[in-house]
C-alpha cells in the first residue's frame, strides 16, 4: 500500500528529526478498552461527578466512594493489553527516534508496551501513598486487592489509608515529573500529540510550548484541538491505525 502524502510526509518529519517527544491522553488507551473521561457516550465523568468521587476533598472525607468509583476501572486497566498505538510508540523509541513519552494516562500501557522514558504528569497507579507516614507501596498489588475486595486499603505499618498515585482534582501535578515533561517540550524538534484532545492544562499547553521552542507539530485525534492551526500536520485518524504506520519505516 502506498502511504498518502501527508503520511509520508509525517515520516520524514520523523526522519528528520533529533529529539522527537510524544505526549499521549486517553485516545491512545481506549482500543485497549480503557474509556476516556469525557466522550459523551462513554466518558467516565458522563457516569460520575469527578468532584464528588474523584477529588482530594473527597477522598479525604469519603474514601468509600473514591474506592467505589476507582475499583471497576481498576478491573479495566487490570485485564487491558498495549493496542497497536503503544506498541508502535515503544518501536520508535526502541529505534531510537522518540526520546520520551509525556502522557496523561495512569494506565501503565507505555511502559508495559516497552517503552522506558515515560513522563506520567497525571501519576499512575504503579505505586500508593500511606496517608499517616507517608510510606510508598507497590500500587499493583492493591490493585488487585480492589478487583476482589471491598475493602478500604490500609499501611501495614501505620494503618492509615493508601491513596493510589494518581492526580485527583484538586492536588498540584507532581512538581519533578512536569519539569521533566516541560523541559522535554522545550527541546525536542518534534512533538506528536496523539489522542489527547488537549483540553487539561498544563499538559495540554506542552505542545505550544514546543511550538514556541521551534518544534514542529503532528497531531492525531479525532476531534479538534486548540492547537491544530499551529500543527505542521493534523491527522483525524486512530492512533491505532495511523501511528503503526508511522513507525513501520524505522523498524
Amino acid at each position: 500500500m502506498i502511504p498518502s502524502p501527508t503520511v509520508a510526509r509525517a515520516v520524514e518529519l520523523i526522519r528528520q528529526a533529533n529529539y522527537m517527544v510524544a505526549l499521549t491522553g486517553a485516545g491512545v488507551s481506549t482500543r485497549s478498552g480503557i474509556p476516556d473521561f469525557r466522550s459523551p457516550d462513554s466518558g467516565i465523568w458522563g457516569q460520575a461527578d469527578p468532584m464528588e468521587v474523584a477529588s482530594i476533598y473527597a477522598f479525604r472525607h469519603n474514601p468509600t466512594a473514591f474506592f467505589n468509583w476507582i475499583r471497576p476501572l481498576a478491573k479495566t486497566i487490570l485485564k487491558a493489553h498495549p493496542n497497536a498505538a503503544h506498541l508502535a510508540l515503544a518501536d520508535l523509541e526502541n529505534n531510537g527516534r522518540l526520546k520520551a513519552i509525556i502522557t496523561q494516562n495512569i494506565d501503565l500501557l507505555h511502559t508495559r508496551a516497552g517503552n522506558h522514558t515515560v513522563f506520567e504528569v497525571h501519576g499512575s497507579l504503579s505505586r500508593a501513598t500511606c496517608q499517616g507516614c507517608q510510606a510508598q507501596v507497590d500500587g499493583l498489588p492493591l490493585l488487585q486487592k480492589l478487583t476482589t475486595s471491598e475493602e478500604i486499603p490500609h499501611c501495614a505499618g501505620c494503618g492509615h489509608i493508601l491513596k493510589p498515585n494518581v492526580i485527583l482534582f484538586g492536588e498540584l501535578l507532581p512538581a519533578l515529573t512536569m519539569h521533566l515533561a516541560q523541559q522535554a517540550a522545550k527541546h525536542c524538534d518534534l512533538m506528536l500529540v496523539a489522542g489527547s484532545s488537549l483540553e487539561v492544562a498544563p499538559a495540554g499547553d506542552l505542545p505550544l510550548l514546543a511550538k514556541q521552542s521551534g518544534a514542529r507539530l503532528i497531531i492525531v485525534n479525532f476531534e479538534p484541538t486548540h492547537m491544530d492551526r499551529e500543527a505542521d500536520l493534523v491527522f483525524r485518524d486512530d492512533v491505532a491505525e495511523l501511528l503503526p504506520q508511522l513507525a513501520k519505516p524505522f523498524k
